[in-house]
């Protein structure tokens, strides 16, 4: 005996199968800085099958990186951090010096690899549909952003060499809109290399060239490592040379024993040390990642990339730290801006040239 539907005469219908999973469709792998879709059985970011209205990015069917996460929070506190360098420098006189310029572009473009990382992170998980556009876009902004960091250590590290090799003509020589003129020279070529993936030099359209920079091929991100680590010999080049005219120095003060080169020997010693500092920061956090940029490509994992790429970016962070709790200036307008006084143990000796 028949039961249920059929035997009233309806035809009979099989019974729907269980519905499919969200998010395990196929979806479309938008890129990022770096590649996090480097090598095979890596995960696409976005959720496919989730269907518009089910919420942006891939909150609606996969998972976001937490190194994407520690990415754009860094991004954040970079942005933050050199954005309050900017403004001190700003918002006061008496920091018009070419060295406090020279600062003030690397702050900039600090800030503005900061504003890349985020970026990066609202075009990988928040735009949908993907934009090839807005992703080359964004990662000229982290090109033209870290070169410009670069030249600007650079730019310090020449004006460093200069204030003590010319250190009776460097105020003349070395006059404000001279150093304005370098800077913006500087910023022309540095907006030109990130202009580059905008100009076709990516490989959206050959994947087995992209390298762990993705949009970046693998021929360009090589260029761009061995540029780096020329420019980091020839900064550390500039800052032995430091060293022996800062030794040079130390010992006509020793013969000299006046309180005026005491106090030179002072700044120039702070400087050094400072000078020190920044670039071995730099290099810490730059070099690791440069000479895996040369060696590897998007088929290696893509966690090697990210545990580099990491303290790289963390190095934008360091240096608004160096500069506001080293730089006695800077000090004294944080202090103003932030409780209108300054500690009385603070010193007044005279800025020199020799700070940084």
């Amino acid at each position: 005996m028949l039961h249920g539907p059929a035997a009233m005469g309806e035809p009979w219908q099989p019974q729907p199968q269980q519905q499919r999973l969200p998010g395990l469709g196929n979806a479309s792998e938008p890129s990022a800085w770096p590649s996090a879709a480097g090598g095979p059985g890596t995960a696409a970011p976005g959720g496919g099958g989730a269907g518009p209205g089910a919420g942006a990015g891939p909150g609606a069917g996969g998972a976001v990186s937490p190194w994407d996460i520690a990415l754009c929070a860094t991004g954040t506190a970079v942005a933050g951090e050199n954005a309050l360098v900017l403004a001190v420098l700003f918002y006061t006189p008496s920091l018009r010096a070419p060295m406090f310029l020279l600062i003030g572009s690397l702050a900039l473009a600090d800030l503005l690899a900061g504003l890349g990382l985020v970026a990066n992170f609202a075009v990988r998980y928040l735009l949908r549909p993907p934009s090839e556009a807005a992703e080359l876009g964004a990662a000229g902004l982290l090109l033209a952003a870290f070169s410009a960091s670069v030249c600007s250590l650079l730019a310090i590290t020449v004006d460093r060499y200069l204030s003590l090799y010319n250190a009776l003509t460097y105020h003349s020589e070395r006059t404000l809109g001279f150093t304005c003129a370098m800077v913006l020279l500087m910023w022309l070529l540095c907006l030109g290399v990130g202009l580059l993936p905008l100009l076709g030099w990516n490989c959206l359209r050959d994947q087995s060239a992209c390298s762990i920079l993705r949009p970046v091929t693998k021929d360009n991100a090589a260029v761009l490592a061995v540029t780096f680590l020329l420019l980091f010999a020839l900064m550390m080049q500039l800052y032995l040379q430091i060293c022996k005219i800062a030794f040079r120095h130390a010992q006509q003060i020793a013969v000299q024993h006046q309180f005026i080169a005491t106090a030179q020997a002072t700044s120039t010693r702070k400087g050094l040390s400072t000078l020190s500092l920044i670039l071995g920061t730099f290099a810490l956090c730059w070099i690791p990642f440069a000479i895996y940029s040369l060696v590897a490509d998007s088929t290696y994992p893509a966690v090697y990339t990210y545990s580099l790429a990491l303290p790289a970016t963390c190095n934008s962070l360091i240096n608004p730290i160096i500069y506001a709790f080293r730089n006695p200036d800077i000090q004294k307008s944080l202090w103003l801006a932030c409780c209108g006084c300054v500690p009385a143990t603070f010193s007044a000796r005279p800025r020199t040239s020799s700070d940084v």
